[in-house]
């Protein structure tokens, strides 16, 4: 397996599937990220294929001492604050310098629940399996090794009463949502899976942007309808933090909307969440930024 791989997405739906052979797990709110244990050394990639290992050194150290050599492992990269879990302490960490991320990671260590393996010291790329045997797989591998915390699984159920009591109750804790996994499905790229979230929001690809590289105006963004936009101005803050992944975008070249509206487009990796409706209206209004 060559890194980086193709990470398998959730396609957002308005109601938890149910019947037969459908599999549930917690949906944190954290960055993805996947934890390759090498023979030598640790790599963490995020969503993009970036190699984000320096900002979640803590968690490439973990993974060094509890894992075997051989393994990758799918999941999120989460943070605690005051016993909840906190996106925006996982962004502040995401976007930082190496040397800021260390600084962080001294007061706020990162976790990582994972929901998959993808690699198995034993049996090779485990991909084509089963979810069921993979997840199997996975147990038993944290059982044998003794992994445990910052390093945990995350929690699955078969049971969707269950499913939506965590869906109901634990939003406060960090808990978005639900995602849905079919049995029998083996791991591939593309939304093979199924969430429902709290959020009224929905995922979009950024592919452009208006203004300066420093400073960006406004972002084009792909919807799930697949037209492109460009949302409302951007706040200081997040237009700080999207200006980051646009400094290492390569050269400029400008496109156009569909409407016909101009902007300067970027390389692929980052996806903001806008507000929901927007395949539907003119008004595209980002909430923050989902993952780099």
């Amino acid at each position: 397996m060559d890194f980086p791989v193709d990470v398998a997405l959730a396609e957002l739906v308005p109601a938890l599937p149910v019947g037969t052979g459908w599999r549930y797990e917690m949906k944190l709110d954290g960055h993805r990220t996947v934890v390759w244990r090498e023979e030598d050394t640790v790599r963490l990639q995020a969503r993009s294929g970036r190699d984000v290992t320096a900002v979640w050194m803590d968690l490439a150290l973990a993974a060094f001492e509890m894992l075997p050599p051989g393994v990758v492992l799918d999941g999120e990269a989460v943070i605690y604050t005051h016993g909840k879990i906190d996106f925006g302490a996982a962004q502040s960490r995401a976007l930082s310098s190496p040397a800021r991320a260390r600084r962080l990671a001294e007061d706020l260590p990162a976790h990582f629940a994972a929901w998959d393996i993808l690699l198995h010291p034993e049996h090779g790329d485990v991909r084509a399996r089963r979810y069921d045997d993979r997840r199997a797989l996975l147990t038993e591998l944290f059982e044998e090794y003794d992994v445990r915390p910052p390093i945990q699984l995350v929690p699955m159920t078969d049971d969707p009463t269950v499913a939506m009591t965590w869906y109901q109750q634990l939003p406060e804790q960090g808990i978005e949502g639900v995602v849905a996994k079919r049995a029998t499905s083996v791991y591939k790229a593309g939304r093979i899976w199924k969430k429902v979230r709290h959020a009224e929001t929905v995922e979009a690809d950024v592919v452009g942007y208006t203004g300066s590289t420093a400073r960006p105006r406004a972002l084009a963004v792909r919807l799930p309808d697949g037209r492109t936009a460009l949302t409302q101005s951007l706040k200081a803050p997040l237009a700080a933090q999207v200006a980051v992944h646009f400094a290492a975008s390569g050269p400029p070249r400008s496109a156009l909307t569909r409407a016909g509206e101009t902007y300067t487009t970027v390389a692929p990796g980052l996806v903001v969440e806008v507000l929901a409706g927007t395949t539907r209206h003119a008004v595209v209004t980002v909430t923050r930024l989902r993952s780099t």
